[in-house]
């Protein structure tokens, strides 16, 4: 399973790219992202090579973030991949909450990086039907 860090920032020049600054300087890989931005603040969440240490360093900056387990499907890339996905989690009566795209540095697949109620789960049921979790 992995954990996902969502940092609550300002929505105001050069705030991504102070956070970005921090995991640059601390050597902490950016493996994926996604922001959801409101008026005055957004949400930035990533998945990173070393979610406790960037928890650390964002703290000790200021920002206020904490850790999410989320689940990472490999998936095919082709046409239709990801709709299999969610239909397989619909035939199972699953939410999920949001999703962003990755990438497996080791095989150049996609992977789907999603958010449910209970992750542990839906990973059970995708990897029953034959995907592949990335942790």
């Amino acid at each position: 399973m992995l954990k996902q860090v969502s940092i609550y920032a300002e929505n105001k020049k050069g705030c991504f790219q102070k956070i970005t600054g921090i995991l640059k300087d601390n050597n902490i890989n950016i493996l994926g992202s996604v922001t959801n931005d409101t008026a005055e603040y957004g949400i930035i969440r990533m998945v990173v090579s070393d979610p406790e240490k960037s928890l650390e360093v964002l703290k000790a900056a200021g920002f206020i973030c904490k850790t999410t387990s989320v689940l990472a499907i490999e998936c095919p890339d082709e046409v239709g991949a990801f709709d299999k996905i969610l239909k397989a989690l619909y035939d199972s009566n699953i939410n999920v909450n949001y999703t962003y795209l990755s990438f497996n540095r080791d095989s150049g697949l996609p992977i789907m990086v999603m958010h449910t109620d209970d992750v542990h789960a839906v990973e059970n049921i995708l990897v029953n039907k034959g995907y592949n979790s990335i942790s």
